[in-house]
């Protein structure tokens, strides 16, 4: 999976995401497994036979043993840290997709930008009504259906 927001690299996203990953209920036992075992068997550099025993072990409960997993990949560093997001977007999606540092990327400067645009069109026509302001919102890149939506409000405001 691509980096999902700035320059930031695979090794600076997991010590960002970690705390969350630690707290996620989502993963259970059963996934963290997945997760080594994808880790040791196609990625025997990143996690030996003798670590992935040791992270699988039973005895210990799992937020533990993932809290070990999490620091022993951020000291191999980039590939193992890489590995790790890949085998995470594999084996458990909707956990991946709601790290913070994935939605974060949502939440970007487009979304503000979007919102700014939204803002600016309701404002002219709120301040200018009639059809030059849709021309003005068509400008900014307003979509279709906001401005439709805008404008039926106007019209809407107008007639009463």
């Amino acid at each position: 999976p691509p980096l999902p927001w700035g320059s930031h690299s695979f090794h600076e996203q997991l010590r960002l995401d970690s705390w969350f990953l630690k707290s996620d209920h989502r993963l259970d036992t059963e996934l963290v497994d997945k997760i080594i075992l994808q880790l040791n068997r196609i990625y025997p550099q990143i996690l030996t036979d003798k670590e992935a025993t040791k992270f699988r072990d039973l005895d210990v409960p799992t937020c533990v043993r993932l809290d070990a997993l999490l620091t022993h990949l951020q000291q191999k560093r980039e590939e193992a840290c890489r590995e790790f997001y890949s085998a995470l977007h594999l084996h458990a999606e909707e956990v991946y997709f709601s790290l913070p540092t994935r939605l974060r990327r949502r939440t970007g400067p487009l979304f503000f930008l979007s919102c700014f645009s939204a803002v600016v069109g309701a404002a002219l026509l709120y301040y200018h009504g009639g059809s030059s302001s849709a021309l003005g919102l068509a400008a900014l890149g307003i979509g279709r259906k906001v401005r439709e939506v805008l404008i039926w409000y106007t019209e809407d405001s107008l007639s009463r």
